[in-house]
């Protein structure tokens, strides 16, 4: 087995499960072959010493137990589908409810919970494989899913491609937990966040959007100018009150299918930079409000609310039933192709933002 491979652990049914390194320069990733789970991403803090900036676990018993969908692959369709039905050329489809009536994050068992096949390995770079069978968790036709890690230049890039014979419904992301003061060191409302976005789509008891594209413009969703994430997390805002904090979609302004910048965070502490950016049309800013009851992190890290953020690129939610939202339909013979680039540096102040 290559020096940046090892096995990680087998599921119940004896799967093997591996853990992949990729290195460039000062910067150090870890993926798992269990959901495609980013689960360790080390960075230089601003006095060289070494960071890892993405939540974690120690076991795959703690992946296969926990539902906060840690550093993984999600898909199908990340986010909510609401009602969990959908209907694609005059036929319904119905999908596993697995938030409230809502489907989340693929269902039951999405691609967080597959074991993905290593197509391609270097020092800097991985692509894992998974074929998605035509109905599973609900979903029409059957699928070939491809994502490719590279790690390269100060960035940690995100490709994401399938193909099909089918029309169906895509929208894959990944989940990772940020916290840029490192994954062990507690909450991260004092970290800055800047989303590149005026607009956001509201959402309703269940967090299933409105179908509404709303301006930020006065208020605490207004994350144009960076500021602290805490600064007015804890506002009596509706939104803000229905989802126990931010967890929501964003707009990115002029999106046009290349790729531009969706957020920017930063830490003080260590001075760790982190822009994303993305050919998808959507973000979604999720600040951990719902870690609690984690099993323990790497090294015995206690992760509780807050502890990490996440910034989701994707189509919106619930796009397949609101036909005024960018469409995430893929039809028969399409290839499907997106990238979302973290690019981390570091910055001296806030001023610098």
């Amino acid at each position: 087995m290559e020096q940046n491979r090892r096995i990680f652990g087998y599921t119940p049914g004896g799967a093997e499960v591996e853990e992949l390194t990729l290195r460039d320069g000062a910067l150090a990733c870890q993926i798992l072959t269990y959901g495609g789970a980013v689960r360790s991403l080390v960075v230089p803090g601003r006095d060289g010493n070494p960071v890892d900036v993405a939540l974690g676990f120690g076991a795959l018993e703690d992946y296969m137990s926990q539902d906060k969908y840690m550093g993984a692959v999600v898909g199908r369709y990340a986010n909510r589908i609401g009602g969990a039905r959908f209907t694609l050329n005059g036929m319904e489809y119905r999908l596993a409810a697995n938030d409230g009536p809502n489907s989340l994050h693929g269902g039951r068992a999405g691609f967080d919970k597959q074991v993905w096949s290593v197509s391609e390995l270097s020092k800097n770079r991985v692509t894992l494989s998974l074929d998605s069978p035509g109905g599973q968790e609900g979903y029409p036709g059957p699928l070939t899913v491809r994502v490719t890690y590279t790690l390269a230049r100060g960035a940690l890039s995100i490709g994401y491609w399938a193909g099909h014979t089918g029309d169906t419904v895509f929208n894959p992301s990944n989940h990772t937990y940020f916290n840029l003061s490192g994954h062990d060191s507690g909450g991260v409302e004092g970290q800055y966040i800047k989303l590149y976005a005026s607009r956001y789509t509201p959402t309703r008891p269940g967090s299933i959007p409105t179908g509404e594209i709303a301006p930020v413009d006065g208020t605490p969703m207004d994350l144009r100018t960076a500021q602290p994430i805490g600064a007015r997390i804890g506002d009596p805002f509706g939104q803000l009150t229905l989802a126990g904090g931010y967890d929501h979609n964003w707009v990115i302004d002029g999106w046009d299918r290349a790729l531009r910048p969706a957020a920017l965070a930063w830490s003080p502490e260590t001075g760790i930079s982190m822009e994303v950016s993305t050919t998808l049309p959507g973000v979604q800013f999720y600040t951990g409000n719902y870690l609690d009851g984690c099993p323990v992190g790497k090294g015995g890290a206690v992760y509780a609310a807050r502890c990490g953020f996440c910034l989701e690129t994707q189509f919106f939610p619930d796009t397949p039933n609101q036909p005024s939202f960018p469409s995430c339909v893929l039809r028969a013979g399409e290839d499907y192709n997106s990238r979302t680039v973290y690019r981390f540096g570091t910055l001296p102040d806030a001023g610098q933002l």
